[in-house]
């Protein structure tokens, strides 16, 4: 019966943090104050917060307020101590009850987390292309964070390629749980529905679902990497830009769209056209143009001053210096991504 009662992790741990309390508080007495401070008691509660739920936490801050007291009536733990220990055990407290949300002991949630960061990372990348194309993708989120609210699609099967990049409402951490659920979902469709009713096919899931959570806007690419011909479709987010290397410009595309998950039928306008030698194709977010107190059209301008620099640096060693160099200026403090594709 014993050992059933204690067969789990946690009540193992919550018996193991109390004995260790109770040495301390008792050699902190009867052997020195000097090695057996009671302020070392700090160690187990913090252990207690990563380690137990938040039942058991409470069961050892009660063994600690037990030690805490004898060690006061001996005279070895003064106020300052006391007061650090309390305020200790209040954030251990919020670390436990926020684990057991997650289901999770230890340093388990943050692994799941960096999981999950590193497969939205790789999900990211943009496919090898066959000989004669190049590509490149950036995605920085807001405030430092490993993953926010942009993320990037993609799927080729070597003689098509089709990209879509989706911005989620919000920016850092607060999009990035959703953007998570949405990659999935999004790349699962991406090169399982034809090229025409992606867009709509993403509206109809996003409407099957609970009440929405803040507008979603996407646009989305299919190049025929044999001839070149594309096309185009958006919903709600800023126009594709095209580098035609003939004239040595680049131009906003025309495609157009609703946001996603507004209205039941979506219905976009495509652009069809050509990418030839030389040409490319720039997809971004908004975070890459917009910013507080400036007209949008002004920060398309400084994105396609900018892109001109790509084409005597070269596309994939400047898509870093691109982002770099808006989002750093910007000051909007927003999620950015960016794909870019071209033709040798």
């Amino acid at each position: 019966m014993i050992r059933r009662q204690l067969i789990t992790r946690n009540r193992r741990a919550a018996i193991l943090l109390a004995a260790v309390t109770v040495v301390l508080g008792v050699a902190a007495v009867h052997v020195s104050v000097w090695w057996f401070s009671p302020g070392v008691m700090i160690l187990p509660v913090l252990a207690g917060g990563l380690l137990l739920w938040p039942r058991a936490l409470r069961i050892l801050f009660g063994v600690v307020a037990v030690m805490l007291a004898y060690d006061t009536v001996e005279d070895r733990a003064g106020a300052g101590i006391i007061a650090t220990v309390v305020i200790t055990g209040l954030f251990a407290d919020v670390l436990a009850r926020t684990r057991k949300k997650l289901g999770m002991q230890g340093l388990r949630g943050d692994q799941m987390l960096i999981e999950l960061k590193d497969r939205i990372r790789a999900q990211g990348r943009l496919p090898v292309l066959p000989e004669g194309w190049g590509s490149a993708s950036v995605l920085q989120p807001a405030g430092g964070a490993s993953f926010g609210g942009d993320f990037v699609v993609s799927a080729c099967d070597g003689k098509t390629l089709e990209v879509a990049l989706v911005d989620v409402a919000g920016k850092g951490l607060t999009a990035g749980t959703r953007a998570l659920l949405l990659s999935g979902a999004f790349g699962g469709l991406l090169g399982s529905v034809p090229k025409e009713e992606f867009l709509p096919s993403c509206n109809s899931y996003l409407r099957r679902g609970a009440a929405p959570e803040g507008f979603v806007t996407a646009v989305h690419l299919a190049l025929d990497l044999a001839t070149g011909e594309y096309l185009v479709t958006s919903a709600g987010h800023p126009p594709a830009a095209h580098f035609d290397a003939g004239t040595g410009t680049w131009r906003m595309t025309s495609a157009r769209g609703i946001v996603l998950g507004v209205v039941p039928d979506l219905r976009c306008v495509p652009e069809r056209g050509v990418l030839r030698p030389g040409d490319a194709l720039l997809l971004y977010t908004d975070g890459l143009v917009e910013a507080p107190g400036r007209d949008i059209d002004l920060g398309t301008d400084r994105l396609l001053g900018e892109a001109n620099r790509l084409v005597t640096s070269g596309f994939r060693a400047g898509a870093e210096g691109l982002v770099s160099a808006l989002h750093g200026g910007a000051g909007s403090g927003d999620d950015c991504a960016l794909a870019l594709i071209w033709r040798i």
